[in-house]
């Protein structure tokens, strides 16, 4: 390892013999520097890679096989040379084998890595045919959370899987303050199974990426395509349909729901397609609920209003607005994916929802606005601070230790957003005694 090898961070492979750790290390790093081969065990030593993903640089290592309790030598030297680069680790990817149950080497390991209290991913590589359903409380049962299902001999999942990696990792040159052009935005696409997230994709990149089909649930896997408009480029991801998890009942479908969710936190804008035809039902408030706990911006898609008879966009509105209570900061577009109307007001939405959430206040400005504040409390606000951005979370600072009354919370988040704007993003209020 080189002098600059030790300050970039260091993701680290293990898993046990014949998960696909080498060729999980061959797809991020984009070439073959590992040996990849049916034999158990190949990779007997430490492997390292520079490795890059989206202007984060970082380093690759590739563990041997591990199996915790055998003394056969070569295994326990593999052990310890793999101690040596899990120190290193700045985040480790547990692999495991999704095609196959879930072994006592699998558990052991876990056991391993979960005092380190180290940033990990499971990964449950060969994920590229449908698995058995039962597997999927066995993975859970790891106590590692989430698991990245992937196939690296495919390709599949490697991004969702970086993009969480290293999203705390420094860049390799940091953009300079207040830099606006050729900016990226992510955009999730997100509803009910055939509500036409697949068409509006194809009719805002104006091509046939995703598979568009009548059959609910055609998309299974995250779709993504980008395009750029005016100075920022969008790229925008189309996940599956999500069901409520009582009625997914196969494997790949639940792992759909995770996998949703999980471009929701990757975005920083979120479509919610709503069916105009069906209006909105209660799985469109689960599923807006998902985006609204993440705390990201937010634009309600109101799709397949060319079907509507009575095109009464008032009413429709206001029935929106009933049932979504919780997101009367996102703001509604009436579409049509099919015949491509509405669809330039999406990008202009997109920017400004991405512009509100990524707004900062000076503390000069939070200042006069508490001071122009006319409320009757008992709960005194000295000032306020912005403490971060997407969404824009505020400090408040009173003379009371207990959390502000759930009516003055609201009444400021309301002054906020007619003084500062803040459309189509949530407001996060954090309140300190001084």
């Amino acid at each position: 390892m080189t002098a600059t090898d030790e300050t970039i961070p260091a993701v680290v492979i293990v898993g046990r013999p014949n998960v696909g750790k080498s060729t999980l290390f061959n797809a991020i790093l984009g070439n073959r520097r590992s040996i990849v081969g049916n034999e158990p065990g190949i990779t007997r030593d430490r492997i390292y890679g520079q490795a890059s993903y989206r202007g984060r640089p970082f380093l690759l290592i590739d563990t041997g096989g591990i199996i915790p309790d055998d003394d056969a030598l070569i295994p326990s030297e593999i052990l310890k040379q793999a101690h040596v680069a899990l120190e290193r680790a700045a985040h480790i990817l547990f692999v495991i084998d999704g095609r196959t149950e879930i072994t006592a080497s699998d558990r052991d390991l876990a056991r391993l890595l979960r005092p380190l209290n180290k940033p990990l991913s499971l990964v449950v590589n060969k994920i590229d045919s449908p698995v058995r359903e039962n597997l999927v409380h066995e993975f859970y049962s790891l106590g590692l959370g989430d698991p990245f299902p992937v196939s690296a001999e495919h390709k599949l999942g490697i991004s969702d899987l970086l993009d969480e990696v290293t999203e705390s990792f420094p860049s390799e040159a940091p953009p300079e303050e207040g830099e606006e052009d050729n900016r990226l935005i992510k955009v999730a696409i997100i509803g009910r199974p055939n509500v036409g997230k697949s068409t509006l994709l194809n009719a805002l990149v104006g091509s046939e990426r995703s598979i568009v089909s009548p059959v609910a649930g055609t998309t299974r896997d995250a779709v993504d395509e980008s395009i750029t408009h005016g100075n920022a480029t969008y790229r925008f991801v189309d996940t599956a349909g999500i069901r409520r998890k009582g009625k997914t009942t196969e494997m790949t479908e639940k792992l759909s729901v995770v996998m949703a969710r999980r471009n929701i936190r990757m975005a920083n804008v979120v479509l919610l397609i709503l069916d105009a035809t069906e209006g909105v039902v209660h799985s469109d408030a689960t599923i807006a609920g998902y985006a609204h706990e993440e705390g990201r911006a937010v634009i309600l898609i109101v799709n397949k209003w060319d079907a509507v008879p009575e095109h009464g966009k008032r009413a429709f509105t206001e029935k929106i607005r009933d049932e979504l209570k919780f997101l009367d900061y996102a703001p509604i577009l009436f579409t049509s994916a099919k015949n491509g109307e509405g669809l330039r007001r999406i990008f202009i939405a997109v920017r400004r929802a991405y512009d509100s959430a990524s707004k900062r206040i000076t503390t000069g400005e939070l200042n006069r606005f508490v001071e122009g504040l006319k409320f009757e409390s008992d709960i005194k606000i000295y000032y306020l601070t912005q403490a971060s951005m997407r969404p824009p979370t505020f400090v408040v600072f009173t003379d009371k230790a207990e959390k502000m009354h759930f009516s003055l919370e609201r009444f400021l988040v309301n002054r906020l957003r007619e003084k500062f704007g803040f459309e189509g993003t949530p407001i996060v209020l954090k309140t300190k005694r001084r």
